[in-house]
């Protein structure tokens, strides 16, 4: 049928209207006094989103892998011991990356749907007393289950270690949704991505750098040449970049930060927290169970949603895409045919995610998984008007 389409997968995520007219220009020179004007602009911005005042931004061309690598690349040399916590497929995909590129990792496998647990950061740590870990990879919101881990509580496990390693974390799904304090939180280094919370196309991957990650950098011995940062914020301080920028995907980031502030980031987040919580009452209400472990620790950007033995999780998506143009993230790694992921970041209000709960319900419905028709649509509405100030008639 006519009508828009509803991309519910936890990213990309949809583009505001503001944001898509903002990269709806001609090209500029990106040696030109426009553009240098523009880099000036977005990098304070940036500082803010990150909640840094210390923390220097770095901006690549490509996805939040790339970022990833750029983080190790730039902190460790080869042979380099690190210290990783796998609970699904993204924090491994940081540890591989790490192995892959030389490092000497040591990953603790935990169960999927779990958060990494800082006392055992705490004791792998205190029990390391060379101390030979470099660095700590860290995610901060795991995309393919749907948790949400506690940076500062990892933070505050490595100081009570009196550890030296670095924190990476990977907040690629988070910045810009959920809270993240960079300077608070002891961040040394955070990987964003631009599809996510940032509210444009991929293509753009933003680290924050601290002063202890620039000094590491010095002294790190991983080859790079594209994803060396120094070079990038030597060439930022004049408004340039040391390689051909995308320049329009950087006029829809000015824009979208300033969608952002206008909002204000206490608000991003109370909205995020509300649009999932009405989600996971949504999920409640069809008795279906959430692949994270703990509710406390669900993810307020993305649910991840088991379905009872007998049912293949991976139809949902293909389905609720066919019938209703509604696209749903799929089941990861040994999530393959048990869940599927419904993403609520972004630009996003409380009617759209009604509208995504009522096509998966009829998904559901559909598939003959005993679901309540009407039953998570009507949680979620209870939800959100418990939340609403009431209007004078």
């Amino acid at each position: 049928m006519p009508g828009r389409d509803f991309l519910q997968v936890p990213g990309p995520t949809n583009i505001p209207g503001r944001v898509l007219r903002a990269m709806d220009r001609p090209a500029v020179d990106h040696r030109g006094p426009e553009f240098i004007a523009l880099t000036h602009r977005v990098l304070p911005k940036l500082r803010e989103v990150f909640r840094t005042e210390r923390g220097a931004p770095v901006i690549f061309m490509g996805s939040g892998t790339a970022g990833l690598e750029a983080a190790l690349v730039n902190t460790l040399s080869p042979g380099d011991r690190v210290l990783a916590f796998g609970i699904g497929h993204f924090s491994h995909l940081f540890a591989r990356i790490a192995t892959r590129l030389g490092c000497e990792v040591e990953l603790s496998g935990l169960p999927w749907g779990s958060v990494i647990p800082p006392d055992l950061v705490y004791d792998r740590l205190s029990a390391d007393r060379e101390p030979r870990y470099k660095a700590v990879l860290a995610i901060h919101n795991e995309t393919s289950t749907g948790v949400t881990c506690d940076i500062p509580a990892i933070r505050e496990a490595m100081d009570r270690a009196g550890h030296p390693a670095l924190l990476l974390v990977d907040t690629i799904s988070g910045l810009g949704s959920i809270d993240f304090r960079f300077d608070e939180w002891g961040v040394d280094v955070a990987v964003a991505g631009s599809q996510k919370g940032l509210l444009l196309p991929p293509g753009l991957t933003i680290l924050a750098v601290s002063d202890r990650a620039l000094r590491a950098g010095e002294a790190a011995r991983l080859p790079r040449h594209f994803f060396d940062w120094a070079p990038v914020i030597e060439f930022n301080r004049k408004g340039f970049f040391p390689f051909t920028p995308a320049t329009l995907l950087l006029f829809g980031l000015d824009e979208a930060l300033d969608l952002l502030q206008e909002e204000g980031l206490e608000q991003v987040y109370a909205r995020h927290a509300l649009l999932g919580e009405g989600v996971r009452r949504a999920v409640e209400a069809w008795s279906l169970p959430l692949v994270a472990q703990e509710r406390a620790t669900a993810s307020d950007v993305v649910t991840g949603i088991r379905l009872p033995e007998g049912h293949d999780a991976a139809r949902v998506p293909e389905l609720s895409a066919e019938r209703y143009g509604l696209s749903l993230g799929v089941g990861i790694g040994p999530l393959q045919g048990k869940a599927f992921r419904i993403g609520h970041l972004g630009s996003l209000n409380e009617l759209e995610v009604l509208a995504v709960l009522g096509g998966v319900e009829m998904t559901l419905a559909t598939l003959g998984v005993p679901v309540p028709i009407g039953e998570g649509v009507t949680a979620c509405q209870h939800w959100f008007l418990s939340r609403s100030a009431p209007v004078a008639g």
